[in-house]
């Protein structure tokens, strides 16, 4: 960061909180467009994209670690970046070693839980680089492949392809992200990205594989990237460095539950018009926080009617959640949602086995099929927010 940009970042401090949560500042989904404490894995990936500089496409990567750690938000805007500066090929870059111009690369990052299937990730990337319109029913893989290797081949370009979140519940597998451009032979390399270590995967039979760890933040570096949140969301006089240690040591290494936590203290602050977090307010956060956290991304890609279904959910007084069926009922009896008793019912088993919601008994065990309460998984006050102020994705 610049001097210039550390005193502009100061000099904007405001004091209503109202305004930081309208930003992008806190919220745990959205990534800057410049990471913070992940130089290391930073240099990792351009290692293993250092071909692309010499006019040829890298093999395939798998870059993993726990949830928070910052893969999505490492990977996102470097992709990003090499788009705009390589993807078109309209910057040349030249060095004192290298005079010939950058090769014809095209960057394209794809979030799996968008698209859910090989396929939906082959016609996303395909839509991405092709101007003309793909159909989506009527034409096979096997043709949208062809026609996609017949392009490649043609315009003498190379791809790069970032799939983001593979391996979870409702998205596709690294193995499945891998093979789905194994057709396009060197024209085309993979980065999978994903939660689960390379022996549980296909990446250990794929020696050809390079791989990227990510570890979790160490308690110093979570609280750099809270600082630099509070930064960008001129919140450096609300907030001390003390309440950010505080809140990086709890979240253990995972800066989505981080900010979480942060967002719900400032929420809470603003709440009552005031102008700065208080320790209370860091602990009120830090104590209604579900553990483990579900990740309010995999939350908020879910199909409206099941957004609709988990935000009336959190307006159903607790003891109207004491089983399934009352929760069922409660539910129904919102105007807001028009959906049968019986489909409410499914959603509720449905988003249970997802992680989303826990159906928890009341002698405190969560197994079998008695009565149980529904609890959220995820950070009800951030979803609350983020649901109210724009329509669900």
């Amino acid at each position: 960061m610049t001097l210039k940009e550390r005193i502009a970042r100061r000099h904007r401090t405001t004091g209503d909180l109202r305004l930081v949560l309208e930003s992008d500042a806190l919220n745990p989904i959205a990534h800057p467009a410049e990471p913070t404490g992940r130089e290391a894995v930073i240099e990792q990936l351009l290692d293993w994209l250092a071909p692309v500089f010499d006019g040829h496409c890298p093999g395939d990567c798998y870059v993993w670690g726990p949830k928070g750690a910052g893969k999505s938000a490492v990977v996102r805007p470097l992709f990003e970046q090499l788009r705009r500066l390589l993807g078109r090929n309209e910057t040349h870059i030249y060095t004192t070693t290298r005079t010939a111009p950058d090769p014809n690369v095209q960057f394209v990052y794809v979030d799996a839980r968008r698209a859910q299937s090989a396929f939906a990730l082959l016609h996303t990337v395909v839509d991405t680089v092709i101007t003309e319109s793909i159909p989506r029913q009527g034409v096979g893989s096997d043709v949208i492949i062809e026609r996609f290797a017949d392009h490649l081949a043609e315009t003498n370009r190379q791809l790069v392809v970032a799939v983001d979140h593979v391996g979870e519940p409702e998205t596709i597998s690294a193995e499945a992200a891998f093979e789905q451009f194994d057709a396009f032979g060197d024209a085309v390399g993979c980065l999978a990205v994903g939660r689960t270590e390379p022996t549980d995967t296909v990446v250990s039979s794929r020696p050809d594989i390079e791989t990227v760890h990510v570890d979790a933040y160490t308690q110093y570096s979570l609280a750099d990237v809270l600082t630099s949140r509070v930064a960008d969301g001129r919140l450096r006089t609300a907030t001390t460095d003390e309440q950010l240690t505080a809140l990086a040591r709890w979240a253990d290494g995972d800066a989505h539950d981080a900010l979480a936590a942060l967002f719900v203290a400032t929420d809470r602050a603003a709440k009552r018009n005031g102008s700065t977090v208080t320790d209370d307010d860091i602990a009120h956060a830090t104590a209604t926080m579900p553990r483990p956290e579900v990740s309010l991304a995999q939350v908020l890609l879910l199909p409206p009617s099941r957004q609709q279904v988990l935000r009336a959910l959190l307006d159903v007084p607790e003891r109207d959640r004491s089983s399934v069926e009352n929760t069922t009922a409660a539910i129904a009896a919102d105007d807001t949602v028009d959906l049968s008793a019986g489909t409410l019912k499914r959603y509720l088993y449905e988003l249970a086995d997802d992680g989303i919601v826990e159906r928890v008994r009341t002698d405190g065990s969560t197994s079998g099929r008695p009565p149980s309460r529904i609890e959220p998984r995820f950070p009800t006050r951030v979803f609350r927010r983020l649901y109210d102020r724009e329509e669900p994705v």
